[in-house]
């Protein structure tokens, strides 16, 4: 992709969040500048604890930054919007909805008109390949499926922006595979902006245009590495394999940063 064409979608100025004060205090962020263009799918990855879902739920709004801007289509985030979907790594299902209901209750929120949020959630229902499935309960579906429903309803009320945090995190290997599979397809028929958070490395160069590695907590920007392969890749293709091992020395450093961090701030035996 060339990004020099693409419309700068999401952009953060000196972002900083900080969490408690006095002793108790974290800065989770740091001085934050990125941008990340329209229609692009978007990974970011980093240390354990870093500060990576603390950025997606800033980019969402669920949370206020310390100081600095997060700009969406250089207009500042200041609260949640239907402009953004979430997928959370938790399956975050009403059980006691259907399929169709979990995915109907945004636009319900929204007071879209019964027929027009039916017709628009049946659609997207095809879309995640849960056809047959509408009437269904939470508790009768695997966890793939789940998450397809997660996925559906994040997307029914067309948001321009999808952020996603973990989503096959709790998936076993087979499944996750098949998952990142379906959410390549997706993206493809919709050309959403995604901002994805993965510790998986693998998974990073699988699906990403771009990956953005986080520095140790407090997150800075590391590196960003283009991603310039073909889809659909293979875990075996040697320009796979290259980038792979590009993101993996970045990361590896700022592991090995966070643990030494970590081990200075056990008590001394």
């Amino acid at each position: 992709m060339n990004y020099g064409e693409a419309k700068t979608k999401i952009k953060t100025v000196n972002l900083r969040k900080v969490f408690g004060t006095g002793n108790s205090r974290v800065v989770a962020i740091d001085n934050l500048n990125l941008e990340i263009k329209e229609n692009t799918f978007t990974v970011i990855v980093g240390p354990s604890g870093c500060g990576k879902s603390t950025f997606l739920y800033l980019v969402a709004g669920f949370d206020k930054p310390t100081s600095g801007r997060i700009l969406l289509d250089n207009t500042p985030i200041s609260g949640p919007g239907p402009d953004r979907g979430f997928v959370f790594q938790e399956f975050a299902l009403y059980p006691w909805k259907t399929v169709l209901g979990n995915i109907l209750f945004g636009l319900e929120i929204q007071k879209v008109p019964k027929e027009v949020a039916r017709e628009k959630a049946m659609s997207y229902i095809k879309l995640v390949g849960l056809e047959g499935f509408e009437n269904a309960y939470p508790h009768t579906l695997s966890g793939g499926m789940k998450q397809r429903v997660g996925i559906a309803r994040a997307l029914a009320y067309e948001p321009s922006v999808l952020l996603m945090d973990e989503p096959f995190g709790s998936l076993d290997a087979q499944t996750k595979k098949l998952m990142q599979q379906e959410l390549m397809r997706i993206w493809e028929e919709t050309r959403k902006t995604i901002v994805y958070v993965t510790h998986s490395v693998i998974e990073a160069t699988y699906l990403a245009d771009k990956v953005i590695v986080f520095t140790a907590r407090p997150a800075r920007v590391k590196g960003e590495i283009d991603i310039d392969i073909p889809r659909p890749r293979t875990f075996t293709d040697e320009d796979y394999l290259r980038h792979r091992e590009k993101i993996l020395s970045l990361l590896d450093e700022e592991v090995t940063k966070a643990f030494k961090e970590e081990k200075q701030k056990l008590p001394k035996q």
